[in-house]
């Protein structure tokens, strides 16, 4: 396989080890993020992975959950939005003069600076830049509180379609092996 950072649904299936319906399955529950060309679904590389190897919490998940639906508002009304994340990262800094967050809030600068595409992507990718990089967001204010509920609400409805209970049995082995 290419080392690319867009993958086909069959290239993902064979990084996942997975069948091409469960990539498609995983993309249509809003767990692979994937973007359509030419009628095919492509998926970033590292979302993929991310996959592998979680590196999100809970807190880093539902946070991901809430700038991507920040994502859509800007696909709306980008002008806008990116008026009031400049707005905020102007607050940001004189409410933290120095310190870490100020390497945090350079990041974000340059971030908006690349335009459109560049804040899409630190938005909604799972990869480990953008993780660290969403904990210092100046998009704070940009979903209304109903909209941030329902996109809570959402993600922990996901969250328990995921959880299946265990049969005793398989629970009895993984206790023998401990």
């Amino acid at each position: 396989m290419r080392t690319r950072s867009w993958l086909t649904t069959g290239e993902a299936a064979v990084l996942l080890r997975s069948s091409r319906a469960h990539v498609v399955d995983l993309c249509l529950r809003g767990l692979l993020p994937y973007v359509t060309i030419d009628g095919q679904r492509r998926m970033r590389r590292c979302d993929v992975e991310a996959l592998l190897r979680p590196a999100m919490n809970r807190e880093q998940l539902e946070v991901l959950w809430l700038h991507r639906a920040v994502a859509g508002k800007i696909v709306r009304d980008p002008r806008a939005v990116l008026a009031a994340a400049q707005i905020n990262l102007r607050r940001l800094r004189r409410m933290h003069p120095d310190g870490r967050a100020w390497e945090w809030l350079d990041r974000w600068d340059a971030v908006l600076e690349q335009g459109v595409e560049a804040v899409l992507d630190a938005l909604t990718s799972s990869a480990e830049y953008a993780i660290e990089l969403r904990e210092t967001s100046p998009f704070a204010g940009i979903l209304a509180e109903h909209e941030r509920r329902q996109v809570l609400a959402a993600f922990t409805q996901s969250r328990q379609d995921r959880a299946r209970p265990m049969p005793p049995e398989v629970f009895e082995r993984a206790l023998r092996t401990v």
